[in-house]
């Protein structure tokens, strides 16, 4: 037997359910981008001090080199509770806010071009899609219309990108821009998806069971597969450094591994002296110079 509830009873309750959804939602973590000056010498990456780019008390993430090197991207979540995309200049050490819509942005990532940034894109229905903005400025265009949700991104080229397509399990899709067809090509993969260095494949993480996380080579004509090293234990981001160095954070420490040599992760740096912990996310400037990295910051 259905009941029909009085109109107002009815908006009463649509409320009720509304706020419950809210109060359930887990809140971003808090989170900060340093900045440190690196180089490689004889194989081995040296790091500066971190420095702190980011001020605001509360979610600063995705950091992403612009194609010099000179600025980059990420994602911010202010009072509002919107996530915007900012600009960050390393000369002078100015933030400008980029994107100020009604929707929220996440994971900014220029294009193959150099004419645009793409970012996932939680639209008014809470549909998440790949979009991509004018680096000039003006309106954001819809890159893939079928392909949803999508968690994450990166570019192999001009025209197919890899894609973190949320569901039970996760996938990793190659979609192609011309055609936007997309084809599954793994399951059960994590966050961090990046461009092989100088090669035509993409590299992620493969978490083949609770224990066993493995970072795995894509080639994109081929469509093979390949391991390469295991992950530190329970972390899944990493950055590539243009010499073909992986880079991944566990706690306050950072570490390097050659995957064309032994495969084993060798500790470069430990930043708990200057107050760092929790380190997730990294990217590296196009010539190397730079690394970014997402962390908490000691109060």
């Amino acid at each position: 037997m259905k009941i029909k509830l009085p109109p107002v009873f009815a908006i009463i309750l649509i409320i009720v359910v509304r706020a419950t959804c809210i109060l359930s939602q887990t809140a971003p973590p808090t989170a900060d981008i340093f900045l440190v000056d690196m180089k490689m010498r004889d194989g081995q990456i040296e790091l500066g001090q971190p420095v702190q780019i980011t001020e605001w008390q509360g979610y600063d993430n995705q950091p992403s080199f612009l194609p010099y090197g000179k600025s980059l991207l990420y994602t911010s979540i202010r009072d509002d509770g919107q996530a915007d995309i900012y600009h960050y200049n390393i000369a002078d050490n100015t933030i400008k806010r980029i994107t100020q819509t009604f929707e929220s942005e996440f994971s900014p990532t220029v294009t193959p071009d150099g004419k645009f940034f793409s970012v996932v894109r939680v639209e008014k229905d809470s549909t998440q899609r790949l979009w991509k903005f004018p680096i000039a400025g003006g309106e954001p265009t819809l890159v893939l219309e079928n392909v949803k949700p999508v968690g994450y991104h990166a570019w192999g080229d001009a025209n197919t990108v890899a894609l973190f397509v949320l569901g039970n399990p996760p996938t990793l899709q190659i979609a192609e821009i011309r055609t936007g067809n997309a084809e599954i090509v793994a399951q059960n993969i994590g966050r961090s998806l990046h461009k092989f260095p100088k090669q035509e494949a993409i590299s992620f993480v493969h978490k083949v069971g609770e224990n066993e996380w493995l970072i795995k080579r894509l080639d994109l004509k081929m469509r093979t597969i390949t391991a390469l090293v295991k992950t530190l234990p329970g972390s899944e981001d990493y950055a590539w450094t243009p010499q073909g160095i992986l880079l991944m954070g566990q706690d306050s420490k950072l570490f390097q591994c050659d995957p064309r040599k032994n495969g084993e992760w060798q500790e470069i740096a430990d930043f708990a002296d200057a107050g760092l912990k929790g380190i997730t996310r990294l990217a590296v400037s196009p010539k190397g110079e730079k690394l970014a990295v997402v962390a908490i910051a000691a109060q």
